[in-house]
């Protein structure tokens, strides 16, 4: 989306950030803008560059927002990693949504940027239902779970394509990439 937009973006091992120890424990607040300001402070402070970070997770209606910013780590499992954390959180969902009608849910993202002129964060959000069993082999963490209210299927079965144009995680970036320019142009 960047690239697009005509800026120039690298990652953090382009720009000779090696992980550390420390990073454990950036996203540590209660929000997603929070712990997505947290990490672009943190690496623009590392770097002196222009940082972009994000902060993303699922919110259920049933569970009162939860899982939330703790999405990635809400089973607890500090064990497991990859498709193996995903199926242990997707347990642990289900688990909780068991006989609940409302199962309203939500992805938001908070994107945010750090760099010699301020700091901006935008949140992006899309909506749909927990289905009660997976659909698709796409997608990854609650993808196969979360039914899209707008494409009417779970993330699990779209395509990267169809998926980018409806995210939580796009909508964030695109209404940052609109301040950058804003900015750029003043």
């Amino acid at each position: 989306m960047f690239r697009a937009a005509g800026w120039d973006v690298i990652d953090l091992a382009a720009a000779g950030v090696v992980e550390r120890s420390e990073e454990d424990g950036l996203e540590s607040a209660e929000t997603f803008e929070e712990n997505a300001l947290a990490m672009a402070r943190y690496f623009h402070g590392l770097t002196g560059m222009p940082t972009i970070a994000d902060d993303s997770g699922i919110e259920v209606a049933a569970l009162d927002g939860a899982p939330g910013v703790y999405s990635k780590r809400w089973s607890g499992r500090t064990e497991l990693a990859g498709q193996a954390l995903d199926d242990a959180n997707n347990a642990l969902l289900l688990e909780r949504l068991r006989g609940a009608a409302d199962r309203r849910a939500r992805y938001v993202c908070a994107a945010a940027l750090c760099d010699a002129g301020g700091e901006l964060v935008e949140r992006g959000e899309t909506r749909g239902q927990i289905t009660t069993a997976p659909r698709g082999a796409g997608g990854f963490g609650y993808d196969p779970y979360f039914r899209s209210e707008e494409l009417h299927r779970t993330f699990g079965e779209v395509t990267m394509q169809e998926k980018a144009a409806v995210s939580h995680r796009a909508r964030a970036f695109a209404k940052l990439l609109r301040q950058l320019s804003s900015r750029a142009s003043v």
